[in-house]
């Protein structure tokens, strides 16, 4: 064993870490803002040093980043291990702490299994704390990793409440605020994907904090299977926070030698509320993830054929279809499920990955050059991990889908898991995308999920190891395509996944008014960029709800827009208004996927709004939600702009028909108004936001 430092600190541009190693174990002695490099260290660690009180024990198991059983800590432990079905009483001690610039590397060793754990801090360049946890057998017999936590982050004192992420199938990323009390909680999913609650995204905060006020630490365990979320607090008040994989019994026992890395955990701390959080995770995803991703510029206009034709398609239909989506404005058009052999309905043929010859009969390139001459590029649907047992591969192979031997293979929504583990399965796979993308020009893969994985078989963790080396070896082979992660919408959403992919599908529910509610959960993370938002049509299929054009379609604009609809069947009024507004998104959207988002301020909260501001221009959208219970709607406050600078306001029209009819002075408001940025926080703009499904679009420029 090495020695020890007493303390070690690590600082970057937006927090600073420190520690106490003084007592052999890494506490947490601050995490946040910059300490200021003079600062007395001993000074900060005996300031939070507690005396023992007569209900602890004789010498308290101190609260670090590596918590323990079995010596007086009341909480889960950072590692569980197992051998021959029986627990192994490990003793870990902090055997070796180095750091290399921005980087912490903390090695626990436990002589009883052979176990190391090496732990590595990193303070990152956009302000994001990552968590990197492995372990390794150096012992002489194997063991069963039982449970290894990806992050244990020992609570501030102002910890107070936890917002999750929760919800369900078309509403996914609820935002659920609870009081922290004695105990605390757990969350977790159960289908073999991170699942529509949102459990491994999580925002601990202070009791008074808001959007620009207060602390809060936000954090996501980057990892596409099954989780573990837990805030846990004692008798003593004092709280925890784990994030981890989730392990089935047996699933990871290591030989001597062997090493497991657990899921990376993707951590931010603020003091001045929710907007430096979700800045700090906006350029953590655009600055860390997407760099060696094709990142069309500006992002394409999408229309994806699905709520138009469903099963319903043809090749004159899809041709007409791709007509009218070019004469909109849309640049890419997405062939969705139904594309492929004698699909005509959710019950067949998943796995047969070849264009269905009664209605392609020269194949997909027809579609595609008819797509292409039209100004556009081609994007296709795919569920390359589903089975249907009523396909030309499972009569083939019915041994390829996960099962249990002996017991029944249910399936959900008429489909089957392929065991993507098995070799066999990925290079038939991977041979079967690699042609598809050879043969044809296609700029776009949605890559669907639309079943939870049961039963799991004891395949959980190398399902999701799988999925990821065939993302991968897609991704090589053919660098130019851009794919889209969707699971029945938002099902499998996380950073591991936003490595490979351009985008995500944030909800299979395109209804405007639930949307906003959605996406505000996805905002607080991901960036309008990898945001799938589009215009869906009216009524709405999942919802029933009727909503104007004017309506969805500037909801639409912030994210990475497309449509859902046939613009043929749309009257001529909707049809020059979804043409207008993906105008207007083309013009900002440079803005839109680049700037900085805050959330705009308003003491309604009905009204949804963000504003994203770029170098010297900025958009707004400010929606209201329900039928107001006053006439005089408070005014929206714009923040994050400098408080002396000037800038000219104007509403962007097209306006909302029948709120504009209250709008005082609508020159005022066309020639622009010219405010300080002051103002604009403090003041705000007084809109009519009195109707329900009301929209504003407020541009927002720098003055000379």
């Amino acid at each position: 064993m090495t020695s020890l430092p007493p303390v070690i600190r690590c600082d970057s541009e937006h927090n600073s870490l420190l520690f106490d190693l003084r007592r052999g174990f890494a506490e947490l002695a601050w995490i946040g803002a910059p300490v200021p490099a003079n600062e007395d260290l001993f000074a900060i660690c005996n300031s939070r040093s507690r005396g023992r009180h007569q209900c602890q024990p004789d010498r308290p198991e101190p609260s670090s980043i590596f918590p323990q059983s079995g010596w007086g800590y009341d909480g889960t432990p950072a590692v569980v291990l197992s051998e021959g079905g029986k627990a192994i009483h490990s003793r870990f001690t902090l055997s070796d702490v180095r750091q290399t610039g921005s980087n912490i590397y903390f090695t626990h060793s436990d002589p009883t299994s052979g176990a190391t754990v090496d732990t590595e801090w990193s303070l990152m360049p956009t302000g994001i704390l990552q968590a990197q946890v492995q372990i390794r057998n150096d012992g002489s017999k194997p063991f069963e990793l039982v449970s290894l936590a990806s992050l244990a982050l020992p609570l501030p004192s102002w910890t107070s409440h936890v917002t999750r992420y929760s919800g369900r199938w078309a509403a996914e990323m609820q935002k659920q605020r609870h009081e922290i009390c004695q105990g605390g909680f757990n969350a977790a999913s159960f289908g073999g994907r991170p699942g529509f609650g949102g459990g491994n995204w999580v925002r601990i905060e202070s009791a008074n904090a808001s959007e620009n006020h207060g602390h809060a630490i936000a954090a996501h365990l980057a990892w596409s299977g099954d989780h573990l979320l837990q805030v846990e607090r004692n008798a003593d008040s004092t709280s925890m926070l784990l994030m981890s994989a989730k392990l089935e019994p047996g699933e990871i026992i290591l030989a001597p030698g062997e090493i497991w890395r657990a899921p990376d955990c993707i951590v931010a701390v603020s003091n001045e509320g929710f907007s430096t959080t979700r800045h700090a995770f906006h350029r953590h995803v655009l600055a860390e993830m997407q760099t060696n991703l094709p990142s069309t510029t500006p992002r394409k206009v999408h229309l994806n054929t699905w709520e138009a034709l469903s099963f319903g398609m043809d090749l004159p239909k899809l041709c007409a279809l791709a007509d009218a989506a070019a004469a909109i404005g849309v640049e890419r058009f997405v062939l969705d499920d139904g594309w492929f052999n004698e699909r005509r309905d959710d019950t067949s043929s998943l796995g047969d990955w070849t264009a269905d010859a009664a209605l392609f009969p020269r194949g997909l390139t027809e579609l595609i050059d008819h797509v292409e001459q039209q100004g556009m590029d081609f994007g296709l649907w795919v569920e390359p991990e589903m089975i249907s047992p009523d396909s030309d591969l499972y009569r083939a192979h019915p041994d390829w889908c996960i099962d249990v031997a002996g017991q029944p293979r249910p399936t959900q929504r008429n489909q089957l898991v392929l065991d993507l583990s098995r070799t066999e399965v990925s290079e038939y796979l991977y041979h079967r995308l690699d042609t598809l993308l050879r043969d044809h020009s296609i700029a776009y893969l949605k890559w669907d999920h639309n079943r939870d994985l049961f039963p799991r078989a004891g395949k959980g963790h190398a399902q999701v190891t799988a999925l990821y080396a065939l993302l991968d070896r897609v991704k090589a082979a053919h660098p130019h395509v851009e794919i889209e992660t969707c699971a029945s919408g938002g099902g499998r959403v996380d950073f591991a996944m936003l490595k490979r992919c351009s985008r995500f599908w944030a909800s299979d529910n395109n209804d405007a008014l639930d949307r906003l509610k959605i996406n505000a959960g996805w905002f607080d993370f991901l960036p309008l960029r990898v945001t799938g938002n589009h215009v869906g049509p009216s009524p709405n299929p999942i919802t029933g709800r009727c909503t104007s054009m004017d309506f969805r379609a500037k909801v639409a604009m912030f994210g990475h827009m497309g449509v859902e609809a046939d613009p043929a069947a749309m009257s001529e009024e909707e049809r020059a208004s979804l043409t207008t507004h993906i105008a207007i998104y083309k013009q900002w959207r440079d803005v839109l996927h680049s700037g900085t988002l805050t959330v705009v301020d308003c003491d309604d909260a009905a009204v949804y709004g963000w504003f994203a501001w770029g170098e010297n221009r900025g958009l707004a959208v400010v929606a209201q939600t329900q039928h107001a219970t006053r006439f005089e709607v408070p005014p929206v406050r714009l923040t994050g702009l400098s408080p002396q600078s000037r800038y000219q306001i104007k509403l962007v029209e097209p306006w909302p028909k029948l709120a504009a009819r209250h709008l005082a002075n609508p020159d005022c408001w066309r020639d622009g108004l010219t405010l300080s940025g002051q103002v604009l926080a403090e003041s705000g703009l007084a809109l009519p936001l009195t109707l329900p499904e009301s929209a504003w679009l407020i541009s927002v420029e720098l003055a000379p």
